[in-house]
């Protein structure tokens, strides 16, 4: 898959970037399709909520 057909979410300006346009420092992706790229930050939310959810388990073991 090419650059020009990955998506990528700018943290920076909220849009959904076709292929790399910006700075790494702004970018989330890649990804397939532009609506995955949407969901970008609720995602990372989510998977960062499943991983402090197992932290705590495995702290309490």
């Amino acid at each position: 898959m090419s650059d020009d057909t990955q998506y990528w979410y700018n943290t920076e300006t909220g849009e959904v970037e076709t292929g790399r346009r910006s700075t790494w420092n702004h970018l989330m992706g890649p990804y397939a399709t532009r609506e995955e790229a949407e969901q970008a930050l609720e995602r990372a939310r989510v998977r960062n909520d499943v991983w402090e959810d197992e932290e705590g388990t495995w702290r309490k073991d």
